[in-house]
């Protein structure tokens, strides 16, 4: 009998009967699936969170915790559009 490992992404609750998952089945887990304008995190605490490839494999364990953040981040950019964007006032 394989071991269950209780993790967690975003803040969705998964039970996982495997040692090692690849990015995209971690990916895959939620229901809809992580899409490609989202990236894929493992916490570290303490530390800097490490970013998922696809191809990329994961050790399981219990208390695993992955999160997804934008693919791309625009620093500034207003999130409806530049037209919503304040103008520089000089």
């Amino acid at each position: 009998m394989h071991e269950e490992f209780n993790i967690r992404i975003d803040r969705e609750h998964f039970k996982v009967q495997a040692t090692v998952l690849t990015g995209t089945e971690l990916r895959n887990m939620p229901n809809p699936p992580i899409g490609t304008d989202r990236d894929l995190f493992e916490v570290v605490p303490g530390g800097a969170d490490l970013k998922i490839a696809a191809d990329q494999t994961v050790q399981l364990r219990n208390g695993l915790r992955l999160f997804t953040a934008p693919a791309h981040i625009n620093p500034g950019a207003h999130p409806l559009g530049p037209e919503y964007q304040l103008a520089s006032v000089y």
